[in-house]
């Protein structure tokens, strides 16, 4: 598979994605409708960005140069090499 490279799809699929993330946020607080429920959720999101942002901006940038992400399953790769690394020596 080619790598997307077309800014006005590549702004599309942004797009697409907060659309089907606010569409799920809306839906799940309408399922459960309350504070505690909405919170939650918003915390739940946010801290998953942050992961992200970790994997992604802070190893590469700040921990380890070398390492280019390519993916959450290329950062769960890397995490567990770098661990068994560590054990060892």
């Amino acid at each position: 598979m080619r790598d997307l490279k077309n800014p006005t799809i590549l702004w599309m699929k942004g797009v697409l994605f907060l659309a089907l993330g606010l569409l799920a946020a809306v839906l799940v607080v309408l399922q459960a409708p309350g504070v505690t429920i909405t919170l939650l959720l918003t915390l739940s999101v946010w801290a998953f960005c942050r992961f992200y942002y970790f994997a992604f901006y802070a190893i590469e940038h700040y921990v380890d140069p070398e390492y280019r992400f390519s993916g959450l399953l290329s950062f769960l790769r890397y995490a567990i090499r770098k661990r068994r690394e560590k054990r060892r020596g």
